[in-house]
């Protein structure tokens, strides 16, 4: 397994096709999707490690969000069009804290409308586009985390430590409604996923300079990649991320 640093604008898909450039096996896949608008930890299964991305989904995973009030949109994230505005709540610790508690712990969330999830064997996201209204049933997930990284009005940085499943852009729009306004997610980055760290992770171009050598970067894909680092759980946020202390 390889950990990957995607940039911000690229797919999935386009890390991918990249390890497959370098490394020149065609047997690659990878371990959890990243939107394209986001950026941060892309974990990549090569070889034989492709039977274990199974298992590599279903470990925790940790963000640093960007939380914009004032707007929800289609998408719940900044690439939507607006569907309802609202005015800016006072964003302070005091008043944002009981939205975050309500979100804390095993909640159900609605997934976004845009959303890879089948309803009926087409993803959600393609009857959105299509302008179908989904239906889509609330999931139960897991945030083991959700804390404030800092305040900046109209926008609140958050760290997310959630269960795979669990819909960033969902959090973003479901903190905006608690605290009767409207918000979605305007950028997000993957700092972890299990024990892959995103401190530890290499960027394209630098997979791309090490060439074949490349292969020294490889890990091995086992149960020891699924558990987070404890510093996620004991650290502030603010100190986790390099912002200082948390609000």
């Amino acid at each position: 397994m390889l950990a990957i640093d995607k940039p911000e604008g690229w797919t999935s898909h386009d890390i991918v096709a990249v390890v497959r450039g370098v490394l020149g096996t065609k047997r690659v896949g990878h371990g959890g999707t990243l939107d394209p608008q986001a950026s941060g930890l892309l974990p990549v299964l090569v070889g034989p490690a492709t039977k274990f991305a199974d298992r590599i989904h279903e470990a925790a995973k940790v963000y640093d969000a960007l939380v914009r009030f004032g707007a929800e949109t289609a998408t719940d994230d900044r690439e939507g069009v607006v569907t309802r505005e609202a005015t800016v709540p006072m964003l302070a610790a005091e008043t944002i804290g009981p939205a975050l508690a309500a979100l804390r712990g095993v909640i159900s969330q609605v997934p976004p409308q845009y959303a890879a999830l089948k309803v009926s064997g087409r993803p959600a996201y393609a009857r959105a586009r299509d302008g179908e209204t989904v239906a889509l049933a609330a999931r139960t997930v897991q945030v083991f985390r959700l804390d404030v990284i800092e305040i900046s009005p109209p926008d609140v940085r958050l760290l997310v430590v959630c269960s795979s499943g669990t819909y960033v852009r969902a959090i973003a729009r479901d903190v905006g409604r608690a605290l009767r306004s409207a918000a979605h997610l305007a950028a997000l980055r993957r700092l972890a996923v299990g024990a892959l760290d995103v401190r530890d992770a290499v960027t394209p171009d630098h997979l791309r300079a090490r060439g074949r050598d490349a292969k020294a970067l490889i890990r091995p894909a086992n149960d020891d990649l699924l558990t987070l680092d404890p510093r996620f759980f004991e650290r502030s946020a603010g100190t986790i991320v390099g912002a200082g202390e948390s609000v």
